[in-house]
């Protein structure tokens, strides 16, 4: 039987091997490489679905963990799934939680079996097992639905990066067993934190599966980016060619244009709205912070290279006013600039390896932004 999900190479950039693909799901296609808002509790953070379209939004990311707790997996199956929950007619991905469980440190206990946690809401206790994750994840309904996994702290000792990467295999095992829902798609995590030959293992132990996508976990949690950039480099080409590639968790444009010329083809992260909500905004000659006493009388647009709604609509100064009077429009005007860039900018760089140019696109952007380019 034909996967719910599949990949279809179009193009890969002579220069660089960046791959230019399209990713099939039910609910439609996905042009990739692509960068994939977050909407954590159902919601992309003070936008509608009718903008993210307008935007050019692809798909979108909800989370188990936050939905599990509320409203809960029952009243989101009884709306009809996600789809019809939040009114989102395109692709969804649902993360297994098994980050954010991770993240709660001493409210969580791991065994073998699973892990109990206490809820950050109430202090309630629940248990997350490969088994209870993976019906709950059907519950929610999305397209590509992820293995519960375990994302190990940085920096984390060889020997537990080692037995959490090995028991993330197993439970990947029981998340396929348990997983029958034919119009999803079952995705593995490849763990095994900063050591070279834990995640050789923990790849190939996860291929073997034979599962119809793979993402890179355990990456950009606190790390340097020169260690970022070694493992994503060494990690993604140990993925399948003819499968969906995602890297979890990155936002920031260099990274996902890193994240293109090592041949990932799906990212994801909550920065673009995360820094809206400070009164940061990413911009084409870089980061823009309009609560800045700079821009007080700064009648300009946001970003003069951007024709969003809100750069076409609306100045630095009244942006700032927005922020600095706690205006829920400010928020709400950041997020649609700063996904719609990172929306264009994956756009660009899908232009790009089509022409074999995402290296000089790299380069050109890098000097307009500041960074530094390692090799």
């Amino acid at each position: 039987m034909k996967p719910a999900v599949t990949y279809e190479l179009l193009h890969v950039d002579k220069n660089s091997g960046a791959r230019r693909g399209i990713v099939h799901t039910p609910h439609g296609d996905i042009q990739t490489p692509v960068f994939m808002p977050v909407g954590t509790q159902a919601t992309v953070k003070s936008m509608t679905p009718e903008e993210l379209k307008e935007i050019g939004a692809q798909i979108i990311l909800s989370n188990t963990y936050h939905l599990y707790l509320r409203p809960g997996q029952n009243i989101v199956k009884e709306a009809g799934g996600l789809h019809k929950f939040m009114n989102w007619d395109r692709p969804i991905l649902t993360d297994s939680g098994g980050f954010q469980v991770f993240s709660l440190g001493p409210l969580r206990t791991i065994t073998e079996e699973g892990v109990e946690f206490k809820s950050h809401l109430d202090g309630s206790k629940h248990f997350f097992s490969p088994e209870s994750v993976m019906k709950t994840e059907e519950d929610l309904g999305a397209d590509i639905i992820m293995a519960f996994d375990e994302c190990v702290e940085y920096p984390a000792s060889y020997e537990y990066t080692k037995q959490s990467m090995e028991r993330t295999t197993r439970w990947a095992k029981r998340c396929k067993e348990a997983h029958v829902t034919e119009n999803q798609a079952l995705f593995g995590i490849i763990q095994g934190g900063f050591y070279e030959d834990l995640r050789t293992q923990s790849a190939k132990d996860l291929v073997d599966l034979d599962l119809p996508g793979y993402a890179i976990g355990g990456i950009s949690v606190g790390e340097p980016k020169e260690e970022f950039l070694k493992m994503l480099y060494f990690t993604a080409p140990l993925m399948p060619e003819n499968k969906p590639r995602y890297l979890m968790g990155v936002g920031t444009p260099d990274y996902l244009i890193e994240a293109a010329l090592a041949g990932i083809d799906m990212c994801d992260c909550v920065l673009p709205t995360r820094i809206a909500r400070n009164g940061t905004a990413m911009t084409w000659n870089g980061k823009v912070v309009v609560r800045n006493a700079g821009y007080e009388r700064d009648w300009g647009p946001l970003d003069p290279e951007c024709d969003c709604y809100t750069c076409k609509n609306y100045t630095r100064a009244y942006l700032r006013h927005l922020v600095k009077t706690n205006e829920i429009l400010g928020v709400r005007l950041l997020s649609i600039h700063n996904i719609y860039f990172l929306t264009k900018l994956m756009e660009k760089v899908r232009i790009e390896i089509e022409h074999d140019n995402l290296l000089g696109f790299r380069e050109e952007f890098y000097k307009k932004y500041g960074y530094t380019t390692k090799e």
